[in-house]
């Protein structure tokens, strides 16, 4: 058995050949993206992963996050305390599924085949690759849109460009080609590696905090003070798509977007603590960058959004209209750039590298990483991003908690393999070949696949009811506001004693067959 880099036959990451011969290994199942990273090329310390989640935490919908809350009524305090305490909460499994990738070198596709099998893990994979491929062109937009403002603030004429783009589409022109601008510049960055992506997160950081701190200063100053910006005016809360939900729906309707927001990377995290060079940098790492970062900056989304009230008499959410309120070419300029490379950072980090590597582990002959970054990027255009994110309540309590309900029993069927079922220890070689210990049925694990679905059904009701499409009771709209954590718990319960139970009747039955001998 393999305990670290690659497995028997393949070199390790950066050195896999397409044709080099492979008798133990089912080319099927790897390629050079898919291969375990060698000790060699595990360079990331512990500073290069804070930064990957800073760069990543600094973006506007970390900002709307907690500034949405306070536009539908919450108090600030309300905002950023149900944005920590999730942070705190999904920081738990994201720490949980990175030690596989930092011990045994392997991305997220490949882990999951230990639970789901070798061909099922497919379905994990695509599922997080689509809620990722839906996050790209939500944030591609976002970048689009404040390069949009800023060229607007220079050159107004921008908003009257001949129409050539179908009304259906729901933008103008100009906002058409800022979007394909900042779309190309994502493709162009992610097609050069990971070696680019990070250098990116290590020098963008710094420069993304500063644009924060300087907004909320602005507020500050503009404000009269702290206790004019931190004030909560009272005003009627407004429910979560309009319903007399109770008290614990909505409390857990914000903790569970905010554990959600972070879901999608609670599963794809071996992507990256892969390259970290031990398991003491990708805690250290990760525990500074991520709870400490979308603290400050949910608290800036929420504090300014209040002082907007102040400001403006109306509270203003989305951080790229207040930008383009506060006047003077320079300052917006300044502003709206900051934002195009916070939202830069995230996006490549967070939705490209794993869509990439779940279409890659479809079809790992055909479909490299550069092929399924591409794939990503195309879905990203397809989608009509800008219609999921400008209603800011369908983002939250609807996109969000919707795409929570469908990650978070991947995220315990994955822990409970991993940690109960199998104590930290996998046959790497096995992970890429057919007709190893983690074949199951035909390469997939239906345990696992009754599990994931038993985890999806108690939420389906819910979302069907937050898209409009049926009526439910105050029960099954609590269950839903509970999604990822409702998922989480029934799945990995499921799985853990099902497959318990399914290991006892083998080693029952060899038994007997040994006995009738």
């Amino acid at each position: 058995m393999s305990t670290g880099g690659a497995p028997a036959g393949v070199p390790g990451h950066g050195w896999y050949s397409s044709g080099s011969h492979l008798p133990a290994l089912d080319p099927s199942l790897i390629n050079k993206d898919l291969a375990p990273v060698s000790l060699e090329h595990r360079t990331w310390n512990w500073w290069h992963i804070a930064s990957l989640w800073i760069g990543m935490a600094i973006c506007i919908p970390t900002y709307t996050l907690a500034s949405g809350l306070v536009d539908r009524g919450w108090t600030w305090q309300a905002a950023v305390g149900s944005v920590v305490l999730g942070n705190l909460i999904v920081l738990i499994p994201i720490a949980l599924n990175s030690h596989a990738g930092t011990k045994y070198g392997i991305p997220f596709p490949v882990m999951a085949r230990s639970a789901f099998g070798v061909r099922g893990a497919a379905v994990p994979a695509l599922l997080r690759s689509i809620v990722a491929c839906g996050w790209f062109g939500i944030q591609t937009w976002i970048g689009g849109w404040a390069i949009y403002k800023l060229i607007e603030s220079i050159w107004p004429g921008i908003s009257q460009l001949p129409s050539v783009i179908p009304s259906w589409v729901g933008i103008n022109t100009g906002e058409f080609i800022c979007f394909m601008l900042f779309w190309a510049m994502n493709v162009i960055i992610v097609l050069r590696g990971m070696d680019s992506i990070k250098f990116l997160e290590t020098w963008g950081s710094p420069f993304l905090l500063a644009v924060g701190v300087a907004l909320l200063t602005w507020a500050w100053v503009t404000s009269g003070g702290w206790t004019e910006m931190l004030s909560n005016p009272p005003r009627p809360f407004s429910q979560p798509t309009d319903r007399n939900w109770e008290l614990g729906s909505i409390f857990g309707a914000g903790l569970t977007s905010a554990v959600a927001f972070w879901g999608t990377m609670a599963l794809s995290i071996p992507d990256f603590s892969r390259y970290a060079r031990s398991q003491r940098d990708q805690v250290v790492g990760q525990a500074v960058g991520l709870p400490l970062t979308m603290a400050l900056f949910a608290f800036i989304g929420a504090a300014v959004t209040n002082a907007t009230a102040v400001i403006f008499g109306t509270r203003v959410a989305d951080p790229v209209l207040l930008l383009a309120r506060i006047g003077g070419p320079l300052m917006v300029g300044i502003s709206m750039l900051g934002l195009a490379v916070a939202t830069l950072t995230t996006n490549i980090a967070a939705n490209v590298v794993a869509p990439a590597n779940g279409f890659s582990n479809l079809a790992p002959r055909r479909i490299s990483f550069r092929t399924g970054a591409l794939l990503t990027a195309g879905i990203g255009i397809v989608i009509m991003p800008w219609r999921l994110y400008n209603d800011a309540s369908a983002y939250i309590f609807t996109w969000l908690i919707g795409y929570g309900a469908l990650l978070g029993p991947i995220a315990g069927i994955m822990i409970a393999d991993y940690y109960a079922l199998r104590s930290r220890t996998l046959d790497v070689d096995s992970l890429y070949r057919r007709h190893g210990v983690y074949e199951y049925h035909r390469g997939v694990n239906w345990i696992a696949m009754a599990a994931l679905a038993l985890g999806i059904l108690p939420n389906l009701p819910g979302f069907l009811a937050a898209l409009g499409a049926i009526e439910i009771g105050p029960v099954w709209q609590w269950i839903y506001s509970w999604a990822w954590f409702v998922g989480f718990g029934i799945s990995y319960i499921t799985y853990l004693f099902a497959m318990r139970l399914y290991e006892r009747v083998n080693v029952s039955a060899a038994s007997s067959a040994y006995a009738g001998k």
